[in-house]
């Protein structure tokens, strides 16, 4: 029995460690197509495309430091250090972007936080700023860490239009990140004023189970395989192609599968089929 759970464990991580690659390689991808796409555009003149240029790469440098940040997940690291590195890792932003990026600093003596959630933190951080930054309206963004002893809190607010909500697309990645550390995530707009992004990521890990949600939940057939769709992150058009049905009817499985799991979006339910 030791040995079968040791077994799946170690092929968890390893397809984990997989995933994580693939979707490196993407955004990797994605970045060489941007920068390619901006200097052969006609329609920006050489000094445009020039800062264009410079402000994917400067986004594509910050990603990339996430990706070195994964062999690291099973250390401690005191929560002041962690947001130094945070600091360091939004420098280009903050050197080659048009926003006020204003720090309040993290007890000194908050609890350390595990690897895998400190490098979470910083990618949702930098996340929020990456989204700020795109939606061109906010002038200054405030970010602000603390630790209650049982979470590690995060505070980002800017002063943008002020029209952000939880499920916005734009947010869509720092839902799933929240997510899939089991944290919460709540965002409060004025219009006009701003948005307020509150984010709670919990620093010891949930009570571990043998049970898979396909185990505990009644599935049929199809709803089981898309589930398995859905945790790799698929969307509704490449389940469909997949399978072979209409997005319609992937749509409909979906809801059906939210209603039976109680998982709240795509992001959670992604989670739980993980």
């Amino acid at each position: 029995m030791v040995t079968t759970v040791t077994s799946q464990a170690a092929r968890v991580r390893t397809s984990e460690q997989a995933r994580l690659l693939a979707e490196q390689s993407d955004r990797h991808a994605v970045t060489l197509e941007s920068l390619l796409a901006v200097l052969r555009s006609t329609r920006l003149s050489d000094q445009a495309a020039r800062q264009t240029a410079i402000d994917v790469a400067a986004a594509a440098l910050v990603d990339l430091r996430t990706a070195s940040d994964v062999r690291e997940n099973d250390f401690l690291e005191p929560v002041v250090g962690a947001f130094e590195r945070l600091k360091t890792d939004l420098r280009p932003l903050v050197r080659f972007g048009q926003l006020d990026v204003q720090f309040v600093e993290p007890p000194a003596n908050g609890r350390a936080l595990p690897g895998a959630v400190a490098l979470s933190a910083r990618a949702i951080v930098r996340n929020a700023v990456l989204a700020f930054a795109d939606a061109d309206d906010a002038r200054r963004v405030r970010i602000q860490w603390d630790c209650d002893g049982l979470n590690l809190l995060i505070g980002i607010r800017d002063d943008g239009r002020g029209d952000l909500h939880a499920h916005d697309d734009a947010l869509r990645r720092i839902a799933e990140q929240v997510s899939a550390n089991d944290g919460t995530f709540r965002v409060a707009s004025t219009f006009g004023w701003g948005s307020d992004l509150t984010i709670a990521l919990p620093l010891d890990p949930p009570s571990a189970s043998t049970h898979s949600v396909e185990e505990d939940v009644d599935l049929s057939d199809r709803e089981r395989e898309i589930l398995r769709h859905l945790s790799t992150g698929a969307r509704n058009a490449e389940i469909a192609t997949a399978l072979r049905v209409s997005p319609h009817t992937v749509k409909f499985h979906v809801s059906k599968l939210l209603r039976k799991t109680g998982a709240r979006n795509r992001a959670e339910l992604a989670a739980l089929a993980r």
